[in-house]
């Protein structure tokens, strides 16, 4: 049976994202289509702006980087939890009690057809989590779904010029979002350069997309043609 893992960025569940109900919704459905063609899928949501507007309050008062990024990780538990009740709600088995860790989320995967959770320990983004997650479960490829359309070569929020890439290598990847190493809480970059590095160790295929389009993450969860970078070997 082929097990996908799909992070989605926190940003995915906010107000910016219009019709973010019916986003809610598709995906949904995207999932039961999935289990229904003998699937397994294992989603890992990112924390978003509730994770950033936690760790900016207190970050005045605390220096401990380690400990600003447990207000992240309970961030992301809490949109893991909106994702996993709506799945179940649609009538999707899925674990009721979110992983805390990827040897819990491998367990359960072996017992459910569906899981979800949020992050693990500090130091760790819920990128690097998913794909680790898919090394461990020996996931077919990790899909990062995000809020930009595709890699480039910089940030093109904040240079409009910056090139886009279709495919990549994942050295290239790894050159581009720079050295495996853990930025500060609350940052965010396409993919977390720590991930990157453990895809590229263990030659873990990525899909880097849109996530705010639902058909863009069901296109590649089929396995077709997809809007975004494939990022491979």
């Amino acid at each position: 049976m082929a097990t996908v893992v799909v992070a989605l960025g926190g940003s995915l569940l906010r107000p910016e994202v219009e019709e973010r109900h019916a986003w809610l919704r598709e995906l949904v459905k995207i999932i039961e289509s999935r289990v229904e063609s003998g699937e397994k899928v294992a989603l890992v949501v990112g924390g978003g702006a509730p994770a950033r507007e936690g760790i900016d309050l207190a970050r005045p008062l605390i220096e401990d980087i380690s400990h600003l990024d447990r207000i992240g990780i309970a961030a992301t538990r809490l949109n893991a939890t909106i994702v996993k009740e709506s799945l179940s709600d649609g009538g999707i088995c899925v674990p009721m009690k979110i992983p805390e860790t990827v040897e819990e989320a491998v367990l359960e995967l072996g017992r459910n057809d569906v899981i979800v959770m949020g992050g693990t320990d500090p130091g760790h983004t819920t990128d690097a989590v998913a794909i680790r997650l898919a090394i461990e479960c020996g996931a077919e490829k990790c899909i990062i779904a995000t809020n930009v359309s595709k890699v480039y070569s910089n940030d093109p929020r904040e240079n409009p010029g910056a090139e886009s890439y279709d495919s990549l290598t994942l050295r290239e990847l790894q050159e581009i979002v720079g050295p495996p190493e853990h930025a500060e809480a609350g940052s965010s970059q396409v993919v977390d350069p720590v991930g990157v590095a453990e895809a590229l160790d263990h030659c873990l295929p990525i899909d880097v997309l849109d996530g705010r389009i639902t058909q863009f993450i069901k296109n590649s969860l089929e396995g077709n043609d997809f809007e975004g970078t494939m990022v491979r070997d």
